[in-house]
């Protein structure tokens, strides 16, 4: 039987769990997202990182470049700076 075109095809369906890190000390590693709520989502997150300007217990602040929680989430988080 065919498909009725309710399911997502697997591309979208990654991005609703996961977010690329770009730039920074995490550039290119990937961030669960999976189960946060919209605004959790819209809020960004700061992220432990020993390779930071800070170096061990230093955090780094990434924000969702993309941002559309309605539809499905969110596929990239920008670097926007360390901080202590």
């Amino acid at each position: 039987m065919a498909a009725s075109g309710t399911s997502s095809p697997p591309k979208a369906r990654a991005r609703t769990g996961r977010a690329e890190l770009v730039g920074g000390p995490l550039d290119g590693m990937l961030l669960d997202v999976t189960g946060w709520d919209p605004q959790e989502v819209v809020d960004g997150a700061m992220l432990m990182s020993e390779h930071g300007r800070f170096g061990p217990g230093g955090r780094s602040e990434y924000e969702p470049a993309d941002a559309d929680p309605g539809a499905g989430g969110v596929s990239r988080f920008v670097w926007r700076g360390d901080v202590p």
